[in-house]
Order: C-alpha cells, then structure tokens, then sequence
C-alpha cells in the first residue's frame, strides 16, 4: 500500500513537472511568434463543414485564390503592399470566389477579411512556425464550421512541396533579410543525421510503473 502511494506521489510530481515543461515551451514558442509576427501574413480558409464536398470545395477554392493572388501582385511587394492590394480587391475575390463554388453546384457566400489570428505550431516544408498570434488574410465559407487549411501568404509558403518537404529558396531569403539571425535559425526545422525530423513522443513511464 505505502508502495503504490510512494508512485503516486512520484507520478504527480512527474506529471506536474511535464506540464510546467510543457507552459515554458509554449511561451517560449509564443514569445518567438511574437518578434516574427510583424513580418509575416499567414493565409487561413475555413470549410463550410467537414463533408468530403465541403472540404473538397476549401481546397479547390484556397487553390484559386492563392493562384490569382500570385499571378496579380507583383513579386517585390512587401507585407503591407500585399494587405493593402488584397482589402482594394476584396469584393472582387469574394465574387470570383462565389461564381467558382456556384460552377461547382455549391451557393455558400464567401468572406474575406484581413485580421489576426491565433494559430497553433506548424511546418512548412523544413521550417517549423511557432504557435501565436498572426496578421492573417482569412476567408470563411458559408458558416466557417469546418476544418480550416492554413499557410504563410508573405513571404510565400504556400506552395511548399510537402512531399519533398522544400521550402522556396526565395522565400527563405525574404525571411532571412526580414528576421533577426537567432529567430530565423529557429525556425528551421531540427534534423537527425540521416537528415529526417526528429519524431517527438511523450511516454508516461510512471503509468508503466503502476501497471
């Protein structure tokens, strides 16, 4: 009896100091997004729901915009270029957007608007972007209720081949001019020596002490 209390004790110490680990690395991540933050736009467009149609529709959609977007502004607009050439021509992409879905058999309005968002940790390619707050273009399908797909619109991250995992050498050059050297370095995404991700799994080893 004493025993299983003594792993009690043990596995609550354990667990709590798991999650104070676990707070300090989030406001560390935070706290980075917060420096790089300023120059960068992510990208974000939300499904009417979660059917196969509907999520079909968020990607053939989120396909047309960036392909529109990349085609009409020119290459060495900054960030604030690109937010003021997307609020002139809001009504003309909410439009475009709608005839799409409506060639698609689909009457759901579509919104876009310019705001920030919170938005968990994510790669891109062989870069890793911390959970925080970002400047966002987000455009909403219907009521928005379904999963969401995101990028990072400036500097252009959107097309990363996710197979090969490449970042454009282009855009890792925007950032690096645009960024302290330190967070820049940060967001490339560790490697082991055969040159894959490291694979991050939380085992709870108190759990198979008790078992």
């Amino acid at each position: 009896m004493k025993y299983k209390i003594s792993l009690c004790i043990s596995a609550l110490c354990f667990l709590t100091a798991f999650l104070i680990t676990l707070a300090g690395r989030t406001t560390g991540e935070e706290a980075l997004a917060s420096r790089i933050a300023p120059e960068i736009l992510r990208f974000h467009i939300l499904a009417e729901s979660n059917s196969a149609q509907d999520q079909a529709l968020k990607l053939g959609l989120k396909g047309l915009v960036l392909d529109y977007v990349h085609s009409q502004v020119p290459d060495s607009s900054g960030k604030e270029e690109l937010i003021t050439w997307l609020e002139n021509n809001k009504t003309s992409i909410e439009t475009m957007s709608e005839e799409w879905l409506s060639d698609q058999g689909s009457d759901h309005p579509v919104t876009l608007e310019v705001t920030q968002d919170y938005f968990p940790t994510k790669a891109y390619g062989d870069m890793v972007f911390p959970c925080g707050t970002y400047d966002a273009v987000r455009i909403t399908i219907g009521s928005g209720k379904g999963h969401n797909w995101w990028c990072v619109l400036y500097p252009s991250l959107c097309y990363t081949d996710s197979i090969r995992a490449v970042v454009p050498d282009s855009s890792k050059q925007t950032l690096a001019c645009l960024l302290d050297e330190d967070d820049y370095r940060s967001l490339l995404a560790q490697k082991d020596k055969d040159g894959k991700k490291p694979e991050v799994r939380v085992r709870f080893r108190f759990l198979d002490l008790l078992q």
